[in-house]
């Protein structure tokens, strides 16, 4: 029998791990699952095709254009060396 995955916790609070894209080019938004302990640089918009990258300062593309931050930022570490 399969037990339910525990989430991760950082601060007392559950680390999310999906995030909801909204492409600045179409205003379509998409939820995506974010990876645990990578940075996801690219994104291709399903409506338009644009090509997202983050933005200056930012890790990646949900940290960038997503509801909630990538794990690692949320957890209040560096992602993948950024800061």
């Amino acid at each position: 029998m399969n037990e339910p995955a525990t989430p991760a916790v950082a601060d007392g609070h559950a680390i999310e791990r999906v995030s909801r894209i909204t492409c600045p080019e179409c205003g379509q938004s998409s939820d995506e699952s974010m990876p645990d302990d990578a940075c996801q640089w690219f994104y291709e918009c399903a409506h338009c095709r644009a090509l997202l990258r983050p933005l200056p300062g930012d890790c990646c593309v949900f940290c960038s254009y997503g509801s909630v931050k990538c794990p690692p930022v949320q957890a209040g570490d560096a992602c993948c060396g950024a800061g």
